[in-house]
């Protein structure tokens, strides 16, 4: 672990799929990262930014700045119920509804090279290269977007992946920035599920961050829209597929997976192809060990303070 803390901005959609809560959860159990900014992207950007002040709050990290990103929905998404009476304004920290600007100001106003981890459809961060490209010269990009040789749940095939498809334009001009840029693609991330001892450790664990998740784990898998896809036995028994989480471990490390120097084309159908006419992306395209990985997120979330 380096002695000098990696500054850290985290861009998420966080309240439509629960793994962008796990990996809020995992960021702020990470003692190689100094979270800067929180930013919330797509939808109802309002609801995202109640949850994740509510999840700072409650867990004690309530001095981490959260800007919000512009609203393109009044969807609330699965989650809303975890913050029906949660009142914004009671956050003890600082909210920014001019997301793009202090975006721009934390990463041209840091001291060394920022990581920028991108988490959903990358509008908020496309916004905030037009609004200063200079942003560039001083942040490195890591996200969890594409596919490139695998899709979801480990299927041989290259699917559009839901954070390209969420935002095509806004990925292909992050792609296009002069930035370094590393992304899991489900190549990585589309099979990250806890189960057996795993997901028992993390049950049976009850710190402010565990407990957090499991809430709205519990309103999560509950709620219409996501029962009618999972049964109670599987809820019980294993996580939903984590996706995010992948992203999370990139900012600080890269040892438990195989990284790729690709050229990357963003079609507009939203396909990440390999390709001539692509930008230079570094690929985590496959695991030394994924187990190792599964143990890391559970014994971040249950035994580090």
């Amino acid at each position: 672990m380096n002695a000098t803390k990696i500054p850290v901005i985290l861009d998420t959609d966080i309240g439509l799929d629960i793994d962008d809560t796990w990996a809020l959860g995992l960021l702020l159990k990470c003692p190689e990262l100094d979270v800067k900014l929180i930013t919330t992207t797509t939808g109802n950007t309002l609801i995202k930014t109640k949850i994740v002040a509510k999840f700072l709050e409650t867990t004690g990290f309530y001095d981490i700045a959260i800007g919000m990103g512009v609203p393109d929905s009044s969807y609330k998404g699965p989650q809303a119920p975890w913050v029906k009476n949660y009142d914004l304004s009671q956050y003890p920290g600082n909210i920014y509804e001019n997301c793009k600007e202090v975006l721009c100001s934390t990463i041209i106003k840091s001291s060394v090279p920022i990581t920028l981890i991108g988490t959903g459809p990358l509008g908020n961060i496309a916004e905030a290269l037009k609004f200063n490209s200079k942003i560039a010269q001083n942040a490195r990009f890591v996200g969890m977007c594409g596919s490139i040789r695998f899709g979801y749940e480990g299927k041989p095939e290259q699917i559009a992946e839901y954070n390209v498809m969420g935002n095509i334009k806004a990925c292909k001009e992050v792609f296009q920035a002069e930035w370094e840029k590393t992304i899991t693609p489900l190549d990585t991330c589309g099979n990250i599920v806890l189960s057996g001892k795993n997901f028992e450790q993390f049950i049976n664990n009850d710190n402010p961050i565990v407990n957090s998740i499991k809430e709205n784990y519990e309103i999560w898998a509950n709620s219409p829209s996501i029962r009618r896809l999972i049964n109670s036995n599987t809820k019980e028994n294993r996580s939903s597929i984590l996706f995010d989480t992948v992203a999370i471990y990139l900012a600080f490390s890269e040892d438990l997976l195989n990284v790729e120097n690709l050229k990357i084309e963003v079609t507009d159908t939203g396909l990440t192809m390999i390709s001539d006419n692509g930008n230079e992306i570094r690929c985590a395209t496959s695991w030394k060990d994924v187990q190792a990985f599964k143990d890391l997120i559970v014994n971040r979330l249950t035994n580090y303070s």
